[in-house]
């Protein structure tokens, strides 16, 4: 899909399809309700423009980046399904209707446009022959909008590029993106995307003393990889960490049957972290960026690690690991002492952590934990301008007391059915050593299971544009 720019006024440049916008209510006395996502065709102009398409945007006080992203998508659709070939989008019914700049504009589109088309049909023996829009032509007033338009389409691109690599990554099946796969496929990245790439094997690691890891990676046939990613464009040292089970069985404490069918995705905050990385040369943030992706599979075998085993982490902790299924706590915890060995400004880890944060806050929003007041409003914020849906959680003290062991230093679960989301948190703080961190639980929003005009069934890529906004505010 092309994007350009026009000077021009909408309504008089050739197309197929021409889209006016309006808010609810300000078109009913000629039929049109503008509902949100309500979408009306009529007739266009006869050897000018085919088709012209009312948008509804709803209500004023509730359009966010997240409905416009929504509408966009949509929009995208429905032309799509008109065989619209080139579409010219009035932004001035748009700018002046809401407090969203046209660099908000420009990116918002861009966004919902080629993230509500994506598909992943790598393994269809005959993919649907389809007509894609081929020409969306931003429509303003005057050269003095230009730049911010244009803007704003190139970071809607590099953000939307990111967040295919990433739905992609998901997508695969598990027989795919093994850990050798994802180890593989972050050195050749590096080798075209401007940052170093070490991969720590199983003696390597055995060295190291990550023993939380390995314990983990026990049980499965393919090796364990420890994948390090260092951009240096920087001073500020942030680290991302990202969860790496390319498919979770649950080991020894086994999954239900239709637990497991999308275990695949249990590698999401991993593919995250190399998406992100992906578009570094392009955005180029002023940082030191570190990322530190565990990958094993929890798989349960004859060699596999036992409810009752204790194993020694990076740091030196011993944990007794009660439950195999709670197994991203585990890898994550040695990640996460490596990390804070680093000494960074930052940490933060991207992980499908636990059920128990689906039961707080469905599948849409993810989880947000950190003791840092000024860090969690910077990331709200950056979540909120990318339409992505965060709620900030609890490090309630009083649980760790849940977490204590008779038998070694911590135990993985409490064996209560409540808390389960805050006290997987607390298991994590007790890793980071005084590093700033920030955790996020995204194991609802990771996975898409119906579809939405905006994210397809499947793989979201969820978490990418808010840390791509953070990562740039820095």
């Amino acid at each position: 899909m092309k994007f350009s720019l026009k000077i021009s006024k909408a309504e008089e440049l050739p197309a197929d399809g021409l889209a006016f916008f309006a808010w609810e209510g300000e078109m009913e006395k000629a039929g049109f309700k503008g509902k949100q996502e309500e979408i009306l065709v009529c007739p266009g102009k006869e050897g000018l423009v085919e088709k012209i398409y009312f948008v509804g945007l709803g209500k004023k006080e509730e359009a966010t980046p997240l409905v416009l992203r929504k509408i966009f998508a949509l929009l995208g659709k429905r032309a799509k399904s008109e065989v619209c070939q080139t579409l010219v989008l009035s932004l001035k019914t748009l700018a002046e209707k809401k407090d969203f700049s046209l660099f908000d504009l420009g990116q918002g589109a861009t966004e919902g446009f080629l993230l509500g088309s994506y598909k992943f049909l790598k393994y269809k023996s005959k993919p649907p022959e389809e007509t894609e829009v081929g020409e969306v032509i931003f429509a303003v007033d005057d050269a003095s909008e230009l730049v911010a338009v244009k803007e704003g389409i190139s970071r809607g691109e590099i953000f939307s590029q990111a967040v295919s690599f990433t739905r992609d990554l998901v997508n695969e099946p598990a027989s795919v993106t093994t850990p050798t796969y994802l180890a593989n496929l972050a050195q050749k990245l590096a080798k075209t995307n401007g940052f170093s790439c070490r991969v720590y094997e199983k003696d390597e690691l055995e060295k190291l003393g990550m023993g939380a890891f390995l314990g983990v990676a026990r049980g499965s046939e393919e090796p364990a990889k420890f994948i390090r990613l260092d951009y240096r464009n920087g001073k500020k040292t942030i680290v991302l960490v990202g969860k790496g089970i390319t498919f979770d069985t649950g080991g020894l404490s086994l999954k239900k049957q239709e637990e497991m069918e999308t275990m695949k995705m249990d590698m999401a905050g991993a593919a995250a972290i190399l998406g992100i990385f992906s578009v570094l040369d392009k955005i180029k943030p002023k940082l030191h960026l570190v990322g530190l992706i565990p990958c094993t599979e929890n798989m349960p075998s004859g060699k596999a690690i036992k409810p009752g085993d204790i194993v020694k982490s990076y740091n030196g902790k011993t944990i007794e690991v009660v439950n195999t299924d709670a197994e991203g706590r585990l890898i994550l915890a040695d990640a996460l002492s490596f990390g804070s060995e680093l000494k960074p400004d930052l940490m933060i880890d991207l992980a499908t952590l636990t059920g128990a944060c689906i039961v707080a806050l469905g599948e849409e929003v993810a989880g947000l934990f950190t003791q840092e007041e000024e860090l969690k409003k910077e990331i709200l914020k950056a979540a909120e301008s990318a339409g992505e849906k965060f709620w900030p959680m609890p490090l309630e003290k009083d649980y760790k007391e849940l977490l204590k062991s008779e038998i070694a230093d911590i135990k993985n679960v409490t064996g209560k059915k409540y808390g389960g989301a805050i006290t997987a948190a607390l298991f994590l703080q007790e890793f980071v050593k005084d590093t700033p961190w920030l955790h996020l639980d995204i194991a609802g929003p990771a996975w898409e299971e119906k579809g939405t005009d905006f994210i397809p069934k499947g793989g979201s890529g969820f978490g990418v544009r808010t840390l791509l906004n953070f990562l740039q505010s820095l």
